[in-house]
């Protein structure tokens, strides 16, 4: 059984995040909440742990996984932006936004879109994640914790620990999860595409309609 641990949201305490850092180094999957909805997570090193979550949400390789960061300097390691899109995420983000971006040449080859050499990209405004990807010193990989056939992420702290305890290696729990999962906007062209609408405020972009 993972250890489920509560979690101060806006303050969360720094011994339980080393921990839950060192089970992410370890190779570890984890559940932790976002801004959003609960979440899976490990490293972008873990391919074990990566192939667990898509197990536990039974998803095939076509489907992206996005990377959390804790700040844009951390994620220009790993998408490229130009003068726009620089502009846009200074903008908006932290926020429940997930943006599409050209991947730079460090991004492995499995965790990019191999047609469009595109990945997902996040920052949470919450401290929690912040602090959490701080203390790991690189990205999560993530997914929303949905579980095949349910039709809204699971949000019941003590559901999670039960449902998830003998899935993953730690369960990080804060409150009750949202349902909505991020908006997520295609910046691989501009202007850019509005793809899913979700808890970000699609009218803070000056988008267009969902395609």
């Amino acid at each position: 059984m993972a250890l489920c641990v509560e979690l101060h949201p806006v303050d969360p305490q720094p011994r339980l995040l080393a921990q839950a850092a060192e089970v992410l180094r370890g190779g570890g999957l984890l559940v932790y909440p976002t801004d959003t909805c609960y979440a899976l997570g490990c490293t972008v090193a873990a391919r074990e742990s990566q192939e667990r979550l898509r197990r536990i949400r039974q998803l095939d390789l076509q489907h992206d996984l996005s990377l959390l960061f804790s700040s844009i300097s951390q994620l220009t390691d790993y998408a490229k932006l130009d003068d726009r899109a620089y502009a846009l995420l200074r903008r908006i983000l932290p926020g429940p936004y997930t943006f599409i971006l050209p991947a730079t040449r460090d991004v492995p080859r499995r965790l990019a879109d191999p047609k469009k050499r595109s990945i997902g990209v996040r920052i949470p405004a919450s401290p929690l994640c912040e602090r959490l990807i701080a203390e790991l010193g690189e990205p999560l990989m993530s997914s929303t914790l949905q579980l095949p056939g349910a039709t809204a992420p699971l949000t019941d702290p003590d559901e999670i620990c039960e449902t998830m305890g003998n899935q993953v290696d730690m369960v990080l729990l804060s409150g009750v999860g949202g349902v909505r999962c991020s908006t997520v906007v295609d910046l691989l062209q501009w202007p850019p595409r509005l793809l899913r609408e979700g808890a970000g405020d699609p009218a803070a972009l000056s988008l267009g309609a969902v395609v």
